[in-house]
């Protein structure tokens, strides 16, 4: 560990911070050193997760800033909305550099962030000294940060999807319609009536229309792109699997560009990001071939009778959207290999 890092994790008992420790136990540069939970100090990790028996040996620690600087150089926040915004200030100012998960950090307006979210927002200064973490696109900015919000889940395939097309002015950002779906892990690991089994099984539901929360973070990004607002239509839904998220996406094309141009223009755009996977020929991806990965594929199909492009991009929620993207933004951080304890094949059938 001479040139590694060692880590804490709060939140650890919820599926992120459960997913991060699977990952972290495998990076050769990081040393799981705390995992915190505010309501189960005390208590072995193994309790809460069984499936890390003789693995993960930590007893949960209290949230102790002062205790988290001794032992941690870096911390995770797997933390539900609302916690980061009032934590991250006095994690920064013990020495320590923080990874956000929630979403406290990404949206830049306060005013956008109370409206979307219902919670007191972050202060200015730390949201303007966040970086917005969307490891392939803004990947420069990440490296020796010390504050990074991690995108959303829907956001990282939605903007992986849309940015290159943006970027080059082939499609018109005013004509771009998501249609995503997403697998009950996506919702936490807490208990309501909407991810009860018998009301998610054999059920596909439409939820929070026009009214989710990723939806400014979709627009604050295409507008960072595009130099003025966009506005998009955007509406998720919740499928009978436990990981996965397909983002569907239709615009109107700008000029003539065929299949095979699109092809070679997000092969081009991500060029040497191994995380981000195009197929070809028509191809478009599915869930499964993401599954348990850090790996986002795209596909593409372009109609010319409409003049419309079809843009699907798949990733796991729990690894690309959320843990792996971490993971990947800590490497980047760290001046280290983007890939460092993430090349591991999708998890298949």
């Amino acid at each position: 560990m001479s040139h590694g890092v060692r880590a804490a994790i709060i939140g650890a008992t919820g599926y992120g911070g459960a997913e991060l420790i699977r990952l972290l136990q495998a990076h050769p540069l990081v040393q799981i050193t705390s995992v915190i939970s505010t309501s189960n100090a005390g208590a072995p990790l193994a309790e809460h997760f069984p499936h890390l028996q003789e693995i993960v040996l930590d007893v949960l620690d209290v949230l102790d800033v002062d205790l988290i600087a001794g032992k941690a150089d870096v911390v995770f926040l797997a933390t539900p909305a609302g916690v980061s915004a009032e934590l991250s200030p006095k994690l920064l100012a013990a020495g320590l550099k923080v990874i956000d998960i929630s979403g406290d950090l990404r949206l830049k307006s306060s005013a956008d962030y109370e409206k979307w979210y219902k919670k007191p927002a972050a202060s200015d200064e730390v949201l303007a000294r966040s970086i917005y973490g969307l490891s392939e696109v803004f990947g420069d900015e990440v490296k020796g940060s010390d504050l990074i919000a991690n995108p959303g889940c829907y956001p990282t395939a939605t903007l992986l999807g849309l940015v290159p097309a943006v970027a080059a002015g082939w499609i018109d950002p005013s004509t771009i319609i998501i249609d995503a779906k997403s697998g009950v892990s996506g919702s936490g690991r807490g208990v309501s009536l909407g991810v009860h089994y018998s009301e998610v099984n054999e059920n596909l539901t439409a939820y929070k229309v026009n009214k989710h929360q990723h939806i400014p973070e979709i627009e604050q990004a295409l507008g960072r792109i595009v130099g003025k607002p966009v506005i998009t239509t955007f509406t998720t839904h919740l499928v009978p699997m436990t990981r996965g998220i397909m983002a569907t996406m239709y615009a109107s094309v700008d000029g003539e560009h065929t299949l095979e141009d699109f092809t070679q223009l997000y092969s081009q755009y991500y060029e040497g990001r191994k995380f981000v996977r195009i197929r070809k020929n028509g191809k478009l991806p599915s869930t499964k071939e993401v599954f348990g990965s850090n790996y986002c594929d795209i596909g593409f199909a372009v109609d010319e009778r409409t003049g419309r492009v079809t843009i699907v991009s798949v990733i796991d929620n729990v690894v690309k959207g959320a843990a792996g993207q971490a993971i990947q933004n800590l490497n980047i951080m760290q001046g280290w290999d983007e890939t460092t304890g993430l090349l591991f094949a999708p998890v298949y059938p």
